[in-house]
């Protein structure tokens, strides 16, 4: 038995979310059902981080074990023949027999990186149709960077979570938060050792308030404080958010992606 590994991209516009459903309509059951076709043989797959309906991931990392013999170049070009062209497997790579019981998507991995991009105009574009989500009103990049430092380090991250998250603790170490505006384009990078259930889109939610002048910067302190999910922002929408990057240790020799950058920017 071998585990393999897979770099996987996708547009979530279309899907259901990664984790598998009785419709079929989920990222996850669409690679399933394509590695079946290409390797012969049921396949049950494992991620780093699982994405709701709408979002978008730059770089998936997923494993499962088979005991078929391809190299990594014929799971690349076999699987991508049997999927849709809004995902696709981007790299693969096999783990020594010794290292298979040690590797795991989700537990191996140290950090994770999302995007959100956020499209501030006046008026919606449908060129950003389900790929960023949209305020109209103007936003203050310079506030937003003030209350998004409060989150730095490490906290109990309640008042972002969601209510059906299963994670086992709301303790989550917030690594890095830049905020950069591009023309009409804000774009949010976030990352942290792990992300609650909506943790993202609550935060985005939560600095935007701060970004249209509805709250002060610290704002965002005193909702950590108050643990309280009620007294945040409302969700945001999925449309803006992607999965960009999961980090594993140098020892595992995965062939990620060194600049994995967002379509049209």
């Amino acid at each position: 038995m071998k585990r393999i590994v897979l770099g996987i991209q996708y547009d979530g516009s279309a899907w259901h979310g990664w984790q598998t459903q009785p419709d079929g309509r989920t990222v996850q059951d669409r690679l399933e059902t394509a590695l079946r076709q290409f390797a012969l043989t049921e396949t049950r797959t494992q991620c780093a981080g699982r994405t709701d309906t709408g979002v978008h991931a730059l770089e998936q990392v997923v494993h499962f074990d088979t005991d078929v013999k391809r190299d990594a170049f014929s799971w690349v070009r076999g699987v991508n023949a049997f999927l849709p062209e809004s995902i696709a497997v981007r790299w693969a790579h096999e783990l020594d027999a010794v290292e298979v019981d040690g590797f795991h998507a989700r537990f191996s991995a140290s950090a994770r990186t999302y995007h959100y991009v956020l499209y501030n105009h006046p008026v919606r574009s449908p060129f950003f149709q389900g790929r960023a989500g949209w305020v109209f009103r103007p936003l203050d990049v310079e506030p937003m960077q003030a209350a998004a430092r409060l989150l730095l380090g490490t906290h109990d991250f309640s008042a972002f979570r969601a209510a059906e998250c299963q994670s086992k603790t709301p303790v989550k170490t917030m690594h890095a938060i830049h905020i950069e505006r591009r023309g009409e384009l804000i774009i949010f990078t976030l990352r942290a050792n792990a992300f609650l259930h909506h943790m993202v889109r609550n935060i985005v939610g939560s600095l935007i308030m701060v970004g249209n002048g509805n709250q002060r910067p610290e704002w965002l302190a005193e909702l950590l404080n108050a643990r309280d999910r009620s007294r945040a922002a409302p969700t945001f929408m999925p449309d803006g958010l992607y999965l960009a990057r999961v980090e594993y240790d140098s020892r595992w020799s995965l062939p990620q992606e060194k600049n994995v950058i967002l379509p049209w920017l």
